[in-house]
């Protein structure tokens, strides 16, 4: 077993997709031109829309697809492909074409979401890496989403990192600020991704004082009165009191972490007003999710601190997205469409375009996905395959902040149930326009 730890992202894939390469370049059929889509064939249950995220990751991992001399002396020694394999795998570079929905967009059952043109070998060896990283980012996408429209205004933090593997919590930081989170507590995820970070203290701090008053004049006079002051480690009335004595009616925030948070915060903004300080925000935290969150809609709450249940995709741990082959040539060098016909998990043959269809408001009112061609706008409609990847060249853009522009834009157009809590269908239909099954098909 070696130690040695390699920048290269070519590992990062199942067995089976280098196996499948080994028996496509044996019997030739590994360099015909294919068409490869990324899609979900549901929603998770109850959902109205998911959002794409963790596309910028991908191209930015795509760069990094390469099997250097470390990858290929492990692939060797534990033979897991053959030589001739291996020589093909030292020379790898993806050279084709990817059109995808931008990162942030929302999107439906079917909607192509990535459409990889290649030979097969250069597609078929992506497969794990685009579907770990778009099936992890785009639930935690999702459940944010839903977190901050529950908010209807008032700022979410995310604060997760405890709660799950130390590169998703980056990973999740990032797809929650892509849906409208205002900032994170991982300072990594600040770092990489830009993404705006926040925090205070724990209770540790408090307790590791000799009283609160100790506590908090320590911490005012570190981090200014407008810092947040953690005040239910012992008695939520007193701590309020102590707070506001030691950092004056400009104390910036306290946080609540325990208890029936929705009765707390009320008691407390009514004793932070009686004290005087009139501006000082209530940020609450504790295992919220989405259905908390509008729960506490009716209280005094200025911020959320949410944590478990987003980088958790809160019930909905993967966007259940595949990675089909739906098109690739024949011996005439003609393209053939390939559909999967297994009860349950269908696929559409043929390349793939979508736009979204829209009134004459702007608000979406179907996803279009044509098959072979383009489908016809009629007008009001928005094209949302953009190019991802020309002749192997990344081309989009891969940072946090333009998919947060994008999800702001795709949000706004969806129609107003889509906030809804309750469990439904989603928001719009899905309609195929194209030579399937003998017409146009929907779901």
């Amino acid at each position: 077993m070696t130690s040695t730890i390699s920048a290269s992202t070519a590992l990062l894939t199942d067995h089976y997709e280098l196996t499948m390469l080994q028996a496509a370049l044996r019997s030739g059929a590994a360099h015909r031109k294919s068409v490869f889509e990324v899609f979900a064939r549901r929603l998770p249950d109850g959902r109205r829309f998911g959002v794409v995220a963790g596309t910028g990751r991908f191209l930015e991992a795509l760069k990094e697809f390469r099997f250097t001399e470390a990858e290929i002396d492990d692939l060797r020694r534990r033979a897991v492909v053959d030589e001739p394999t291996l020589e093909w795998l030292a020379n790898y570079r993806f050279s084709g074409d990817i059109h995808g929905y931008a990162e942030g967009e929302c999107y439906f059952p079917g909607s192509p979401l990535v459409v990889v043109e290649s030979t097969f070998a250069e597609g078929v060896i992506l497969e794990t890496l685009i579907l770990s990283i778009l099936n992890h980012d785009s639930a935690v996408a999702a459940a944010a989403s839903r977190m901050v429209l529950a908010a209807d205004g008032r700022p979410c933090i995310e604060m997760g990192s405890r709660r799950t593997h130390e590169e998703a919590a980056v990973a999740a930081a990032r797809a929650a600020y892509i849906t409208g989170f205002a900032a994170s507590s991982n300072l990594e995820a600040g770092r990489r991704y830009d993404v705006p970070t926040t925090g205070t203290s724990a209770h540790a701090f408090t307790l590791l004082h000799d009283d609160e008053r100790a506590a908090f004049t320590a911490q005012v006079d570190s981090l200014g009165k407008d810092t947040t002051l953690l005040v239910d480690t012992y008695d939520v009335k007193n701590a309020v009191k102590i707070a506001v004595e030691v950092a004056g009616t400009e104390l910036g925030g306290v946080r609540l972490d325990s208890g029936d948070l929705l009765v707390q915060a009320r008691e407390v903004r009514e004793q932070l007003d009686s004290l005087g300080a009139t501006g000082t925000k209530i940020v609450v935290t504790s295992d919220l999710d989405e259905y908390a969150i509008a729960a506490l809609a009716a209280g005094p709450v200025d911020a959320y601190g949410v944590g478990t249940s987003l980088v958790t995709g809160s019930g909905a741990p993967t966007a259940g997205m595949v990675y089909k082959l739906v098109q690739h040539a024949g011996d005439d060098g003609q393209m053939i469409d390939v559909a999967k016909k297994s009860k349950d998990k269908i696929s559409v043959g043929g390349r793939k375009w979508a736009l979204r269809r829209r009134n004459a408001q702007g608000v979406a009112e179907a996803e279009i996905i044509g098959i072979g061609e383009q489908p016809v706008d009629d007008g009001d409609d928005r094209a949302l395959l953009v190019p991802l990847v020309r002749n192997g060249e990344v081309v989009a853009p891969t940072d946090a902040a333009s998919a947060r522009a994008v999800y702001e834009r795709s949000r706004a157009e969806l129609p107003a149930k889509a906030r809804q809590m309750s469990r439904g269908e989603p928001v719009i239909p899905t309609r195929y326009e194209g030579p399937v099954l003998g017409g146009v098909t929907q779901r």
